[in-house]
């Protein structure tokens, strides 16, 4: 299993965090793919739950910690974001979170979102 996490201090941790308008713009190219669900919450087990919960609630053991606290998957302002957002923060990271881009290949991060719209 790999587990990535690195905390620092951050001065705007508390700022909302706001994918630029871009980010609305990327397609995701496996949106309404069931398979692709399954696969992302293997995934999400695997290197999420440990801050983001098991329901995607940000109540995982390894958040409580964090400032920010890791972010509710299941509240209705994440779930009003475009595919392309989510996709571009997992890619982008904001400490205390990790960028993703290079650890989780482009297809298991689409996984992923696939996953996270199953968490309403």
């Amino acid at each position: 299993m790999i587990c990535f996490l690195f905390v620092g201090f951050n001065t705007h941790a508390q700022e909302k965090w706001v994918a630029p308008a871009s980010a609305d713009k990327i397609v995701n190219p496996l949106k309404g793919d069931a398979n692709a669900a399954a696969s992302g919450k293997r995934t999400y087990k695997m290197l999420c739950v440990v801050c983001h919960g098991a329901k995607g609630k940000g109540d995982g053991v390894g958040g409580a910690g964090l400032t920010p606290k890791p972010t509710d998957f299941t509240s209705a302002e994440v779930q009003a974001q475009t595919d392309g957002a989510l996709f571009w923060k997992l890619e982008e990271g904001r400490s205390p979170m990790a960028s993703y881009k290079t650890a989780i290949p482009e297809k298991k991060r689409w996984e992923l979102i696939n996953y996270i719209r199953t968490l309403k």
